[in-house]
């Protein structure tokens, strides 16, 4: 057993999970360092703190194997504790406590000062927007609101992250002038509604207005949206979208089904009518914008006719990027008082078949960019190639830009002009013109 450190204590912490957690994992560690702490993420510590995700069964599978593995080194004697955090921690946190006692204390998603003060640490309230990044330094993930309204039936969010709260405009602008002064040139905006964004604070959704406000910020490039809701969504924003040259003419807006029946099962507030009088909007008001979502197959109830419609519609509106997972039959959700009928090779199978359609797409969009010049964002540097992304692609999910780092230098952090080479379903060859 590993001799117990009697100097400085190492934190590190692990983060699992969306972009949100990633977030929250940051204003952690820069509260800790704040405090004179030695902070790491995901490296080696002798404390641990793991910031859990508890979305649906992979996520919550992954979350419980993470704690067993950091339990069992702290049983060896290769840690010294572990703390437990984030969505599955404020979910489960009796069924945990009782069945992974050895974990030192577990907290939920609203209880950071508690988790600082058990790491020997105080909560910095003058330390707003402040916090250590764990993205690359040109890009960061700026939270605007916490929490959910939503009644969607399927979605245990509320359950883990209360409702909606949103941040005020100028904290998040103080934020992101920072985090510009710091070298990031790309933010992407983020909560689990962008778009009902303001309604608590200022009695209206004021999106627009925020954006408005950050397109000012010096040194900024690139302000990204995700998530947003399609139920009374804010039309202003199509507008800021097309006329300020910072804002990315691309959009993520998880839009999880099409046939009407399942909608209102879903509680979405929509149906496939105002769906795609939505989606036109977009395509009117900005004819150059890239449209992300995310399908859910197999939910209570969805018959083989719902299927094939929603097939139908991916082939027609053809999105230019496309998620799609298995219905997961998650407790004290609206939906769990439903059959969960679909069986699970059959859930399994129709994700198949929609990423079959979507990958098809994907490569024909892909193949019409050749010969076309973009602006290009270097992330980094992989293998012989430097990989980088356009406007309409955001990191982690989306296309990417390979170009050869074999007679070329690019600076990763830096925008190049590329034209389009080649293209694959999901990748694109790119060669830097003056």
């Amino acid at each position: 057993m590993r001799t117990k450190s009697v100097g400085k204590k190492k934190i590190n912490v692990i983060t699992l999970g969306c972009s949100k957690n990633v977030y929250d994992s940051e204003v952690l560690m820069g509260q800790l360092k704040a405090n004179g702490k030695e902070v790491v993420h995901e490296q080696s510590g002798d404390i641990v703190v793991i910031n859990t995700c508890g979305f649906i069964d992979n996520a919550k599978e992954e979350s419980i194997d993470t704690i067993l593995d950091y339990v069992q080194r702290k049983e060896d004697g290769l840690i010294e504790k572990v703390f437990v955090t984030g969505c599955l921690s404020e979910r489960y946190k009796p069924d945990l406590i009782e069945q992974i006692p050895n974990v030192d204390q577990y907290f939920g998603t609203r209880e950071l000062p508690l988790l600082l003060k058990a790491l020997g640490a105080d909560y910095k309230h003058e330390l707003v927007g402040e916090r250590l990044t764990t993205t690359p330094r040109h890009y960061a993930y700026l939270k605007i609101a916490e929490g959910c309204d939503r009644p969607c039936s399927f979605c245990a969010i509320p359950l883990m992250r209360g409702g909606n709260i949103s941040r005020p405009i100028e904290e998040l602008v103080k934020e992101a002038t920072n985090l510009a002064k710091n070298g990031t040139k790309e933010i992407i905006l983020i909560a689990q509604d962008l778009t009902y964004y303001g309604l608590d604070l200022y009695k209206k959704r004021e999106l627009a207005r925020l954006l408005l406000e950050l397109v000012k910020i010096e040194g900024l490039e690139w302000i990204r949206l995700h998530y947003a809701f399609p139920s009374g969504f804010p039309e202003d924003v199509l507008d800021v979208i097309r006329e300020e040259p910072k804002v990315c003419n691309y959009i993520d807006i998880p839009l999880q089904h099409i046939s009407t029946e399942i909608l209102k099962s879903m509680r979405r507030g929509t149906t496939k009518e105002k769906t795609n009088a939505l989606l036109d909007a977009f395509r009117t008001k900005v004819p150059d914008m890239a449209i992300r979502t995310t399908l859910i197959c197999g939910y209570p109830g969805e018959t083989e006719a719902d299927f094939q419609e929603m097939k139908e519609w991916v082939r027609t509106q053809r999105f230019d990027r496309l998620g799609c997972f298995t219905y997961s039959h998650e407790e004290n959700t609206h939906a769990y008082n439903l059959e969960d009928n679909v069986p699970e090779e059959v859930k399994q199978k129709r994700v198949e078949e929609i990423m079959e359609i979507q990958t098809q797409i994907s490569y024909e969009l892909n193949q019409e960019k050749i010969g076309k010049q973009y602006r290009v964002l270097i992330d980094r540097k992989e293998g012989d190639n430097f990989v980088g992304r356009t406007e309409y692609d955001s990191p982690d999910v989306d296309n990417e830009v390979l170009i050869s780092a074999i007679d070329t230098y690019l600076p990763v952090g830096d925008f190049v002009n590329v034209e389009i080479v080649d293209a694959f379903e999901f990748d694109l060859i790119g060669q830097v013109i003056d």
